[in-house]
């Protein structure tokens, strides 16, 4: 829960308030967050209050703009002390806000890039395992275990299609956590679905359902999804291929071949996962790759 600020005497986001926040995030950016947060839950109750009295009838004998200014003023500060005591807003803010402000930082440890995502739309691809954290904590050898295994696979289908091996790698190791987390049919045996493709209503093979991650709104949540199995790698990479290739959709990812922070954002504007970091993550993971063609 977030620590309530005794800002009941004070009107929402009067000036010395807001500079008294800026001097606060220099000094201790959560409590900031937190006060942020509170001014933010404030202003919209006050909007709440605001639109339920333009609803109501404003022509009696009492109305003027007299008293409609008293009333606003008496909304603000009705506002403010709601916020004093909290609705939960405020805490659903800090607490996915400080989720971002995590992944940024770690994000600006690495030195990853920061894409503008605010494009992307609603996956046909979405990625089951890279909702959780990024698949960098395997040993270089595990790594390049994968890469050795899955590279005969990427070169196969990118002769086939013209979709860079690179990217194919990168995908396939964000997704299963380098062959780690790949997605289990029923009986426990292998769909071979390192991409995380869903078995949308025009696929007639194999299904395996499992519980995977998804974003709404940057909220992250669970639920079960169908997505499709194949009968080896060879299959799911040329199938991944012919995703990326065939589809105008991708058409951008395409057009920026070789350039793998290009290719990473591309996808994501795309709409091929909803996780909101996912550009950065599979830029880290193309950069942690040696390929040898």
């Amino acid at each position: 829960m977030v620590e309530r600020l005794d800002i009941s005497a004070k009107l929402a986001l009067d000036t010395q308030s807001l500079e008294q926040l800026r001097a606060q995030a220099r000094q201790s950016p959560d409590q900031a967050l937190k006060a942020a947060a509170q001014q933010f839950e404030s202003v919209f109750l006050n909007m709440m209050l605001k639109s339920m009295r333009e609803a109501t009838p404003q022509d009696g004998m009492f109305d003027s703009e007299q008293t409609r200014m008293f009333t606003g003023m008496l909304d603000q500060q009705l506002a403010q002390s709601m916020a004093g005591r909290g609705v939960g807003l405020a805490d659903i803010m800090v607490q996915q806000l400080s989720r971002n402000m995590a992944g940024q930082a770690e994000v600006g440890k690495t030195g990853a890039v920061s894409p503008a995502t605010s494009g992307a739309q609603r996956p046909t691809a979405p990625a089951p395992n890279a909702m959780s954290a990024l698949p960098s904590a395997y040993s270089e050898n595990a790594q390049q275990d994968f890469v050795g295994r899955m590279l005969p696979y990427a070169v196969q289908a990118s002769k086939a299609t013209g979709v860079p091996a690179q990217l194919m790698l990168g995908q396939a190791a964000l997704e299963s956590g380098w062959g780690k987390r790949e997605i289990r049919m029923p009986d426990g045996s292998n769909s071979f679905n390192l991409f995380g493709i869903k078995a949308t209503a025009g696929w007639g093979g194999k299904v395996a359902e499992v519980m995977t991650t998804e974003y709404r709104n940057g909220i992250a949540y669970k639920q079960v999804e169908r997505f499709r199995a194949y009968s080896s790698y060879a299959e799911a990479f040329q199938d991944h291929a012919n995703l990326i290739g065939n589809n105008s959709r991708y058409a951008e990812v395409m057009q920026q071949a070789g350039n793998p922070a290009g290719m990473a954002v591309a996808i994501q504007r795309a709409g091929y996962a909803t996780d909101p970091n996912y550009a950065d993550k599979l830029v880290r993971v193309m950069g942690m790759m040696k390929i040898e063609t």
